[in-house]
């Protein structure tokens, strides 16, 4: 390949040039939402920027199988593995089945990720559809010494791990302090040790989600989903792993470390994480409480919003940051994002229609090479995008007649610009959607009509309603607090 592409490999803690296992096959695994509530803005970022990278790798010519997991089972409410399954939990709470939770949520958040023009993945497994390879997974652990049975759960052993490899390679975090530090939990006795982690847990009598095993009625630890599924669908070692900083540790170290021991191998080549959200330099998550839904940001409609903002808007806005920056919220950021997206794409607009002239030059031909180089060092889309503005700056000289382009270099710039902004950066026009919030408030009235008419019983009514909009692929759903619409 011409371009060297180096990347930040979270492991090494140092850019490398990208060489996968077997070019030009790329392995790429995302850990994906778990789905019990709605996605928000922080749930948007990994999405967008693994995105990214699987677009530019295809780009680049390689052949990408993009793997992103739904968290179904095993991901629990309290430190550590003590708490409540989310999803049995908010089952449980509306009094419906738990996959009925999953499957809600898991077409909310692909609704959700088609307005941010998110690719979809090549494979996306769920945990709870691999509950077999988990056990099995278990059982080598088992054999090796590198786990044990106590009450019908299995536990990870991190002493016995630890004598052999080296337990906090990726996080740069030492055994000894995690005993030292880590605090006893309710529960937690059966351990050898504070530090271990579930491998499989035996169901109490009130748990929803549970599968038969050799130790008990039970279900995996959150952490064994991935090493299965990557193995399953990647192999045993494979070139790109991805996810949200906060996975960083526990998460990915507890990967790392079932699948050494399971395999005798480090499993992935290239750990990447993205930077989180943050509003006011805290956080922005559901456990903190300050989490805006991505629904929100579409309509305006929350107290922290002064607007709404468009889908690319959002998405341009993660792009102004680099993958491994923190990006604070803020509607002034937004704002700007939004007038810098509008400026972008009205240049692109008057690129359709540029003359070329008799001039020639090597500046296109340059932007191009640094647009290349900016991607190529680590994904560094504030960089590209200030290349793109260099861009614009041009388009726009000519349209005024301040300069001309010959055919050549117009068209070097057409294919340019369409590439990264469009095919790259995943950006996509919304000129059509200016009047979103027109829109919106419409469908509002439309339905605030339609439910008083099924509170009246007025059966005829709520159908023709429901039926004429359903002729311009505008599907409404009814739920137990109102009813919902979406463009299919």
């Amino acid at each position: 390949m011409e371009n060297k592409l180096s990347i930040y490999n979270t492991l090494s803690r140092k850019k490398e040039l990208f060489e996968p296992i077997n070019p030009p096959f790329v392995g790429m695994y995302v850990c994906g939402p778990t789905v019990y509530g709605d996605a928000h803005l922080g749930h948007a970022r990994p999405a967008i920027n693994f995105d990214l990278v699987f677009r530019y790798l295809t780009h680049l010519g390689y052949k990408v199988r993009y793997v992103r997991n739904i968290t179904d089972v095993g991901h629990l409410e309290g430190d550590a593995d003590a708490g409540e399954d989310k999803i049995g939990k908010k089952a449980r709470l509306d009094n419906i089945e738990p996959m009925e939770v999953v499957q809600y949520f898991t077409n909310q958040y692909h609704r959700l990720m088609d307005k941010l023009n998110v690719l979809r993945p090549s494979i996306e497994p769920h945990a709870s559809g691999h509950i077999i390879e988990q056990i099995d997974m278990i059982q080598k652990l088992l054999a090796k010494g590198y786990a044990y049975e106590k009450n019908g759960s299995v536990y990870f052993d991190i002493e016995a791990y630890n004598k052999k490899y080296d337990y906090g390679i990726l996080s740069g975090r030492k055994v000894e302090e995690l005993l030292a530090f880590t605090r006893e939990l309710d529960g937690q006795e059966e351990k050898k040790s504070s530090a271990d982690f579930a491998l499989w847990k035996k169901a109490t009598p009130e748990h929803l989600m549970h599968w038969p095993s050799p130790w008990s009625e039970g279900y995996p630890g959150w952490h064994l989903e991935c090493s299965v599924m990557g193995t399953k669908y990647l192999g045993e070692e494979f070139d790109i792993h991805g996810g949200g900083l906060d996975l960083q540790f526990p998460h990915h170290e507890c990967e790392i470390a079932q699948s050494m021991a399971t395999n005798d191998k480090a499993p992935v080549k290239y750990w990447l994480h993205n930077n989180m959200i943050t509003l006011n330099g805290q956080k922005m998550g559901k456990s903190l409480g300050n989490a805006v839904s991505l629904d929100d940001f579409f309509t305006g409609n929350h107290p922290l919003l002064n607007q709404a903002y468009s889908p690319a808007t959002i998405r341009f806005f993660m792009m102004q940051a680099h993958y491994r920056s923190p990006l604070d919220f803020s509607n002034e950021a937004l704002q700007a994002a939004e007038k810098g997206f509008k400026k972008l794409m009205a240049a692109l607009k008057s690129l359709k229609s540029l003359a070329s002239g008799q001039s020639s030059t090597s500046e296109i031909k340059e932007l191009k090479a640094k647009c290349y180089e900016a991607m190529n060092d680590d994904f560094n889309t504030p960089i590209l995008i200030s290349h793109l503005f260099e861009g614009v700056r041009i388009i726009n000289s000519v349209k005024d007649k301040k300069e001309s382009l010959s055919a050549d270099d117009l068209s070097m710039l057409k294919e340019l610009m369409n590439d990264f902004v469009f095919d790259i950066l995943g950006l996509k026009d919304e000129a059509g959607n200016e009047n979103q919030e027109l829109i919106n408030g419409l469908m509002d009235t439309i339905l605030n009509i339609r439910q008083n008419a099924r509170a009246n019983k007025d059966w005829p009514t709520s159908d023709l309603i429901r039926d004429n909009l359903q002729k311009y692929n505008i599907k409404v759903k009814d739920t137990k607090d109102g009813s919902e619409w979406s463009i299919e």
